[in-house]
This record gives C-alpha cells, structure tokens and sequence, in this order.
C-alpha cells in the first residue's frame, strides 16, 4: 500500500542525491497522509530539505512512512493543527523516542518543529521539543542545517546552544519559567545563561516569490490540485486575526516571475488550480491574474480561491469561477453590525455584503458562504440582531442564491491586539440565538463547536505547566470533558480552566509568549487594543 500512494506522486522538484555521509532526517506530518500532503507549508519544507544533497530526507505519516534510517540525528515535526499533538506523542513512541526533551540523550535524534502552531505560542508544546523554528521556512530551515552541520559531532549540549544563536530558532530547554505559585501567574522568563538571547525574533521571509505545490497527487484531501500561494498575510488586519498579525507584512507573489512560471509548471501535470492567501482577490494584479488563466488553453482548468474580500466580488471574478467549475465563493464578514466591525476593524459595510452576493449570483455561482463570528470582544445583544438582520437582506437581494453563514466562538490569539481577552461566556448561548433566527430564514447557519474554542483558547493562552495536561488528557480523549477531567487530576499544580480560558488579563502581565517576539511590538499592539476599545459600548474589561 504504501509504495502505491507514493507512487502516484507527481514531482514538480528534483530531490537531490544525497552524499555518503548525507545526515539522516526524518520529516513528519502528524496526521494521515492525505491531510499533510494536502499542506502546502509541509510539501514546501520537504522539497527544500529534499533538494540538499547533504540530507537523506525520509517522510513519516500517522498511516503510511518511507523507508526510515534506523538512527536519525533529526526529527521534523509541521504543526498545522493544536489537537495534532496527540498524533506527536504516538509517533514519537512508535520511534522509541522519549516525549519529553529533558529525557533524551545522546543516542536520540534531535526533534524539532515548526509551522503555524508553533511559531504562534510553542509554549504549551515547549517541553516536547529540542527546538522550535519561529517563523518562514524560506530563511529558517538553510540557516538550522548549516549551524547543526558546524556542530553535527559534538553532545546535545553544545548543538543546542550553537542552534540557539541562530535568529528564529528557539530552544526551550535553555530558557527558564518562574511562576509567582505553582498554579499562579508568570513571575519572569529568562535565559539560563548570558549568551543565550533573550528574546527571539520570528523569522520573515520578505521576497516576492511565493510558495507553490511541489507535488500534486490524487491521494490528497484535494484530489489532483496544484496549489500557488498569491499573497501572505492580509493588509486587513482584523485585530483578532492571527493570519494577519502573525504574519506581517503583506507580500504580495510577483505576476511575472512567481504565479505565472508556477501556474504554467503546475497544469503540465493537472487541470486543478487553487489559489492560496488570507485576501486573494486583494493581489493588486488579480484581475491580470484571471485575465492569465482565461485563455483559452486553460478551459478545462478547475479553479478554487480560498477567502476573498468582500469589495473585490465583482460580476466577472463570479463568472470567471463558475466557468472554471467553481460553486460557491468564501467571505469573511464576521458580523452585521457596523459598531462591532469598528472595534474589530473590519473595514467594510453591509451595501458591501449585500452586492457582493448580487454579483455572484449574476455571474453564474450558485452559493455563497459567509464567516461570522460570537462573543468578538464588545459585542452586545444589538450587534446579534443586526447581524440576523444583514442576512436576511442578503438572501432577499440575491434570491435563488444558496447563503450559508459558518459561525464560530471568537478564540484570543497570542501576537494580536486581542490577546488580552477571554472568550465570551455567553458565546454558546448566542450561536443558538443565530441558529434560532437564521434557519426558518432558509440560510444554512453553520455553527463551529464551542467546546472546540474552548480547548483551542486554552492551547493558543497556554504556558508551559500544560505539558503535564496534554500527557493526561492523551489518554482520556479529545474531548472538553477529558480537559476538565485533567484539570481536576492537577488541581494546585497548574492554573484552572478559567484563567486560561475566560479570564482577560492585564497589559501589565507577562504572557507565557513574551520572550518570542511577533512581527509588531507589545506597545503598538497594546495602541490597537486602546483603539478598539475606544468603539465599546461600555467599559473594557482590559487595562
């Protein structure tokens, strides 16, 4: 079975020969096969590895592997998704490797991760891993194998503190927590020694040459797609988007010299393109882009866009899709109401919205899917009725259109202006409001699991202490009940769910992420803060 899947593999690369003395690594995904292949990020940083000829690069899946060296000196891990944890652990053991870092030694590979968990908060994760890549994989990954290649024969010891120099990379190990109690708030983070730094910066990749599949299969999630990366970030900046705080600045891929090679690479070998960014439509040369991808050569090209702005759905971006076997178009409003896309500046109206849907449905699509949010920091019962409101106006001005509204909890995420905020208590309550108002309307509403949020904010707040948590919960299950059962199991040791969860905290306070410095500084997201607070119907409950 396995040589069948990588058989049907169509490479757009060359993997390199690697030399006699070639360093053997392992690169995971920890999930099955079809999900990691699926990720762009993760074919990417195989690729790069794969075309060192100093490298013997074997891949690993919860399900399938390649032939693996019986005596790794690295072990890769890309992190997409917090609950893929648990999928760490096992594959860890079925390698015979410790889970924790303080438990290896010399004999044991070196494991690291990266991707976009990880350089968002390692903390609840820090103590599984030897070292964390902060940040692009453009300029991190050369930099690891040349430092580790200076120090490949020396102790574990020596490797890790040479890595530690190297910009973006972090190594958990050399850095120590104090805890004002043992279930209390951070009293400081340092490092253990003067030449350690200490703070690390993530890693920005500031070319014009984006990413783009370097390997197309049937065998993925997305059967057959060749996937090219049209922007990073977002020039948005929604305050509670990681997407785009995380990754600042917006880059935008060059027509001529990144889209154009890669899209004409791509369907040499499938009909199936999918345009990859958290604002798409917003490439200033999008509309040469379609103009490149409508001639006629590419007629029998299926075409997908991931979420687009709102302003840039014009009649012919519809038609365009629906001749190229696109269905339904993807917007992320986050609610109807104008006061609270002030406070979360989302800088669109609902005439916007409204005509938005028009032109999808005069150009030829048949459903449209808008994102919405509960519980967004100053919300109140009027922004839920608002919302309600914009989407019947929706549905009556494009009838005939299918609407459906995807719903999640709002989740604080670390490097935002809304780190500082809990998650609304009331947020349950209030998707069941939406639910209650918007079915009998004919719109699908689409709610995302509360429990979820919940165990998603705890992973995206969480400090260090949660290690002894994540090894519990592992054998209780994924679900919220597992976490409080864990909770209980540790109650004195670690903080309870509430800090974690639904408290806001202060602006003084130091975050478990404190040391690991994001594209902007505290003080400016702290002006954020002020700004959107500034839009509160009442007072903030953040100072």
């Amino acid at each position: 079975m396995t040589s069948s899947v990588f058989d049907s593999e169509k490479l757009l690369f060359t993997p390199a020969s690697p030399k006699n003395d070639a360093i053997p690594l392992i690169f995971a995904f920890p999930n099955e096969y079809t999900v990691g292949i699926t990720s762009l990020g993760y074919q990417v940083v195989w690729a790069t590895l794969a075309m060192r000829d100093d490298l013997q690069v074997s891949r690993l899946f919860t399900d399938i592997q390649e032939q693996l060296p019986r005596h790794p000196e690295i072990l890769g891990f890309s992190m997409s998704w917090e609950l893929d944890y648990v999928n760490i652990f096992n594959l860890l053991e079925s390698l015979n490797i410790p889970l924790r870092a303080s438990n290896r030694t010399e004999n044991h590979p070196l494991v690291f991760g990266g991707g976009p968990v990880l350089t968002a908060n390692p903390e609840p994760f820090a103590d599984f891993f030897d070292v964390v890549l902060l940040g692009d994989g453009e300029i991190l990954l050369s930099s690891f194998i040349d430092a580790y290649q200076e120090v490949r024969n020396a102790t574990r010891k020596v490797k890790l503190n040479r890595l530690a120099q190297v910009p973006g990379i972090y190594i958990p190990s050399l850095y120590d927590v104090e805890y004002a109690s043992d279930d209390g708030e951070i009293k400081s983070i340092h490092p253990l020694d003067s030449h350690i730094p200490a703070v690390i910066q993530k890693q920005t990749y500031r070319g014009n040459t984006l990413s783009a599949s370097t390997v197309v299969t049937e065998k993925a999630a997305w059967e057959n797609i060749f996937m090219v990366e049209v922007v990073r970030s977002c020039p948005e900046m929604c305050r509670f988007c990681l997407a785009s705080y995380l990754t600042l600045p917006f880059r935008t891929a060059s027509l001529e010299k990144s889209l154009i090679p890669a899209i004409e690479q791509g369907l040499k070998v499938t009909n199936r393109l999918g345009l990859l960014g958290a604002s798409v439509t917003q490439h200033p040369e999008f509309s040469e882009l379609l103009d490149y991808i409508s001639q006629p050569k590419y007629d029998d090209v299926r075409l997908s866009v991931a979420s687009v702005r709102t302003n840039t759905v014009t009649e012919k971006l519809a038609a365009t899709l629906a001749k190229r076997d696109t269905r339904s178009l993807t917007i992320a409003v986050e609610s109807g109401s104008e006061n609270l896309r002030q406070i979360i500046n989302k800088k669109l109206d609902n005439e916007e919205i409204i005509q938005a849907a028009v032109n999808a449905k005069a150009g030829g699509l048949s459903s449209l899917k808008l994102y919405g949010m509960v519980g967004i920091p100053g919300e109140e019962s009027e922004d839920l009725d608002a919302t309600v409101a914009m989407m019947k106006a929706v549905k009556k001005a494009a009838f005939g259109l299918r609407v459906t509204l995807g719903c999640s909890t709002f989740v604080p995420k670390s490097h935002t202006p809304f780190q500082w905020f809990g998650v609304n208590k009331q947020s349950e309550k209030r998707l069941q409001f939406l639910q209650k108002q918007l079915k009998p309307q004919g719109i699908d509403f689409r709610p995302e699991s509360y429990n979820w949020s919940i165990i998603q904010t705890l992973l995206s707040r969480g400090d260090r202490r949660l290690s002894h948590l994540l090894e519990l919960t592992r054998g209780f299950g994924d679900s919220l009940g597992s976490y409080k059962r864990a909770f209980k199991e540790l109650k004195g040791k670690i903080p309870d769910l509430d800090f974690y969860v639904y408290s806001h905290w202060s602006t003084e306070k130091i975050l478990p992420w404190n040391h690991l410095q994001g594209p902007l500084p505290q003080s400016t997201l702290i002006k954020h803060l002020h700004e959107a607070t500034s839009h509160f119907r009442s007072a903030s409950p953040v100072k």
